[in-house]
């Protein structure tokens, strides 16, 4: 029997329960918020895989591959004859995106995506060649090259069928590049004081991150802003083991707000351990269309000197389920409305018409968030 969505539902929002209602583990401070200044630096690049197995792009399609192979060739003291365009097979131009991250020197290394911007089929067993990496300020921090590993697999056929596996026209190379120059950091860790940015505006958690700093370093060191920053006075001494300590303290978060969140496309449905609904009676039911086409055959007499006319005929049904209605008491629980949800058997786009309804009528106490 094929499994329904409201299954899926079912089995993700019982996970949910589950961790709503074992007990509330502490986390570390470095994993709800982050010193102010210290983030990553994105980095685009474009260059050439080469070593293709006759995958590469089709370079009467993409000008752009052949120009570039030229102008590499070119500073290699390799010239090209004018009007001569290499109708290659193995060579595919890429775009070239990592990471920078924050306090990254020159020397070390970082990883890269590669992916063909072409009509490339497959990079497998390509080799990148030297291309630089530029930041928003169009300054190069980077320097990228290696052999791609590529997760994708793909295998086509002469008559034109394929099969492809994940994507194999996009690959990686771990430390890939290697860091040219340094990001100037904004981070606070010279003098004055430290700004702590939660990754979720939550009071709460603000609230319990500056009990727990002044009870590790003493009264009045932290003081909250909002609910996203944490203004830090550092006690004097080293500032690095101190915001060592500070990152690494223990605190039991807020309890997250109650939220629906509905993705219209899949039918999946994501509630919270919050969710509750005020009482509420919900009626379901389906109407269902059916078109038939036949085709009748008028065929005349053997002697009548008629022709044989074929005329279409459709046939169209209307069929109306009776609408089934079920209840939500006050104060329902997660698990209650999931089993209400299940034993209605609600398709996936009845579930967020449900939810939209409830959500409209102000029996839903959550927020419902539609992806």
């Amino acid at each position: 029997m094929r499994p329904t969505i409201a299954t899926f539902v079912s089995f993700a929002i019982v996970c949910l329960v589950a961790a709503v209602s074992a007990p509330v583990h502490a986390e570390r401070i470095k994993d709800l918020a982050q010193v102010a200044g210290m983030r990553g630096n994105p980095l685009v690049g474009y260059g050439l895989v080469v070593g293709l197995d006759g995958s590469g792009d089709r370079t009467s399609q993409t000008p752009f591959t052949v120009q570039s192979l030229k102008t590499m060739l070119d500073q290699l003291g390799v010239t090209i004859p004018a009007g001569v365009n290499p109708q290659l097979k193995n060579v595919a131009a890429v775009a070239i995106q990592a990471e920078l991250p924050a306090f990254a020197k020159p020397g070390q290394t970082i990883n890269i995506t590669v992916s063909s911007i072409g009509n490339a089929g497959s990079l497998r067993g390509g080799s990148l060649l030297m291309a630089p990496l530029r930041g928003a300020d169009g300054q190069i921090y980077a320097i990228a090259q290696g052999t791609l590993v590529v997760s994708g697999f793909g295998a086509a056929g002469r008559d034109g069928s394929k099969i492809s596996v994940n994507a194999p026209n996009g690959g990686s190379i771990p430390n890939g590049a290697i860091v040219e120059r340094a990001v100037a950091s904004t981070a606070q860790t010279g003098t004055g004081t430290v700004t702590l940015n939660l990754h979720e505006s939550d009071f709460t958690t603000a609230s319990r991150i500056v009990s727990a700093i002044d009870g590790a370093f003493g009264p009045g060191r932290a003081r909250a802003l909002d609910g996203v920053t944490i203004e830090v006075t550092p006690p004097a001494g080293d500032r690095i083991s101190f915001l060592s300590r500070l990152e690494t303290l223990d605190i039991n978060p807020g309890a997250a707000a109650a939220k629906v969140i509905v993705n219209a496309r899949t039918g999946t449905v994501v509630m919270g351990g919050n969710v509750t609904v005020l009482p509420a009676a919900v009626s379901h039911g389906s109407l269902t269309v059916s078109i038939v086409e036949t085709a009748q055959v008028s065929q005349p007499g053997a002697f009548a000197g008629g022709e044989t006319v074929v005329t279409p005929q459709s046939s169209v049904q209307l069929q109306q389920g009776g609408g089934r209605m079920f209840l939500f008491a006050g104060g329902t629980t997660l698990e209650s409305i999931v089993r209400a949800v299940n034993a209605v058997g609600a398709a996936p786009g009845d579930i967020v018409a449900i939810l939209e309804a409830l959500k409209r009528a102000g029996a839903l106490r959550a927020e419902l968030e539609v992806i």
